[in-house]
């Protein structure tokens, strides 16, 4: 079989895997197909974790089992080779007498890293590697940078004006809410995208001025877990921020409490918070961190290097004045056009 069908096969593969973005940490997002004679007669793909990983649900959706030893299997990431939650898909796929696996890309996590290959292989099973690698690392963006980076993958989000401000100039009793730049399509795309990233962070001074929610309202999904990184701790006990289930306040301050808050003590100095802050959530299991701002947070991190993702509207109209928007230095990766912005995408890394 031509690469070409390999990588239509396995483009099938992260189509499937993307349907549980958000849902499957801390495993990774993975799709299988079984392929007969050219002919797909299975597929599935991993749903949560504790439930069955994509190799296996592909294999038993097969209608004809007896199919299968003339079958060639293909998955994004390599088969697991040890027992977890459930056994090891590498142990089912040879006695199911499985004898071609194409995977996408190898799993780097210490659990794994290249063994279920050698398993496959021991066991008589051709295996051919690095089908649509660049795509299939990305689809796995967050779990690769946890465990290859050793902390959650970094993405900031902001918007800003034609002219590049993130926010008004405020007098003092202007009201507490935000300044809109972005119409509704651009938010429901926002609540999207938090409810695939584990945590939710923003600033003290964003949670004063804005009075955020930073929940998900315009899609269906899980909230994240609300983080803050205030310097002072000085925050309203009213805010909406306080209405969920969990939050995070990485500060300074002491002897400070709030509603469902867990307070975490920062001890390094003001260049090292960040570092420290993702030190923490990596602990704690998170593989990936939203940033929404303000502008001092986005800036932190940008400093810091610990980012790997921005994502940035910019209106379609002019402030003339207002407080500077961040920058990264990188030009955009891509672009999109929406009603009543520009959506731009910058990466940290060349290879995602």
């Amino acid at each position: 079989m031509n690469t070409g069908f390999h990588e239509m096969f396995m483009s099938r593969c992260l189509e499937l895997a993307s349907a549980a973005l958000g849902s499957t940490f801390p495993n990774p997002v993975v799709g299988s197909v079984i392929v007969h004679n050219g002919r797909i007669i299975g597929e599935g793909y991993h749903r949560k974790a504790g439930e069955a990983h994509a190799e296996v649900a592909a294999i038993e959706s097969v209608t004809d089992r007896s199919l299968l030893g003339e079958s060639t299997l293909y998955v994004n990431l390599e088969p697991c080779s040890h027992h977890g939650r459930t056994p090891p898909c590498a142990d089912r796929i040879i006695a199911e007498g499985i004898r071609r696996v194409v995977c996408g890309t190898t799993d780097t996590s210490s659990k794994v890293a290249g063994r279920g290959f050698d398993k496959l292989r021991s066991a008589g099973c051709e295996v051919i590697t690095g089908v649509l690698e660049r795509e299939s690392r990305a689809a796995n963006c967050r779990f690769f940078t946890f465990h290859e980076k050793g902390r959650p993958r970094v993405i900031l989000k902001w918007a800003m004006s034609a002219d590049g401000f993130i926010d008004t100039d405020r007098p003092p009793g202007s009201p507490v809410e935000p300044y809109w730049i972005t119409g509704l399509t651009e938010r429901i795309f926002v609540h999207r995208w938090r409810a695939t990233e584990q945590v939710i962070v923003a600033g003290g001074g964003t949670v004063r001025s804005d009075n955020p929610s930073l929940n998900v309202r315009y899609c269906d999904g899980r909230d994240p877990v609300k983080a803050i990184l205030s310097r002072s701790g000085r925050l309203d006990p009213g805010s909406r921020i306080f209405g969920g289930e969990r939050v995070l306040l990485f500060t300074k301050a002491k002897g400070v409490t709030y509603p469902g808050t867990e307070v975490v003590a920062l001890r390094r100095p003001e260049s090292e918070v960040v570092e420290e802050m993702l030190q923490d959530l990596f602990q704690r299991g998170f593989q990936s961190v939203f940033v929404e701002g303000g502008k001092q947070v986005l800036d932190m991190f940008i400093a810091s290097g610990c980012w790997d993702e921005a994502r940035v509207f910019r209106g379609l109209r002019d402030w003339g004045k207002g407080l500077p928007a961040p920058e990264t230095g990188r030009v955009p990766s891509t672009v999109e056009m929406f009603e009543e912005s520009i959506l731009e995408i910058v990466y940290n890394e060349h290879i995602r």
